[in-house]
């Protein structure tokens, strides 16, 4: 498996006879970030099928909007613990946008790392104020946090013992967030979606 560090991008190195862990230079143990997989049906099935933690969709999609990709960090032993979705479409003030949700067990630093943040977690004074934004689901609302991150507009909160991170690019594109950010767990296989499908975003890794 060609895999990387979910905090860094650095070279993952792979389980020995030693040890059944894959490790980071830098961060030691980690779970490993494996190349993104492709926007369609198997991309998705793959995804949904080897998560141990949720794998969020906004549904229904934001106008114009389409799944652009999906990542996970773990391996077969584990399991993925970390998962994330790609989005693109139309910003609300004018030309394109990006968007990825990113589910996580605490630690795992793929939220962080794919906003640029050094993690693994949002963070020392974290949550200390009033939420900015917020996520639906279940009918249960999510709050969400502003973490800091120069020209991305990161979200962040914790649902169920675990994060959920909502990135968008250009930061400015955080006004899709004005409103609740409705979001669908795709491990429910009794969930009819129609879901759409766009080329292979470049927030994810290669």
């Amino acid at each position: 498996m060609n895999a990387v560090c979910p905090r860094c991008g650095g070279k993952a190195h792979a389980p020995t006879a030693w040890s059944s862990a894959w490790r980071c230079d830098q961060h030691g143990e980690i779970h490993p970030l494996s190349p993104a997989r492709q926007p369609n049906a198997d991309g998705l099935s793959a995804i949904a099928k080897n998560a141990e933690v949720p794998v969020w969709l906004p549904w229904p999609l934001p106008h114009g909007w389409l799944v652009t990709g999906f990542a996970g960090a773990g391996d077969e032993r584990t399991g993925l613990r970390g998962s994330a979705i790609a989005l693109s479409g139309p910003h609300p003030l004018g030309g394109p946008a990006d968007m990825v949700i990113v589910a996580e067990e605490p630690g795992v630093g793929l939220g962080a790392g794919l906003a640029g943040l050094p993690g693994p977690d949002p963070g020392a004074g974290f949550a200390s104020g009033p939420p900015h934004a917020t996520a639906c689901v279940d009918h249960h609302e999510l709050p969400l946090w502003l973490a800091p991150s120069d020209e991305t507009a990161v979200f962040a909160g914790e649902v169920a013992g675990g994060w959920v991170w909502v990135m968008l690019w250009p930061d400015s594109a955080g006004v899709l967030m004005v409103e609740p950010l409705p979001l669908r767990d795709l491990r429910d296989t009794t969930q009819d979606l129609d879901v759409p499908f766009g080329a292979l975003s470049t927030r994810l890794p290669a």
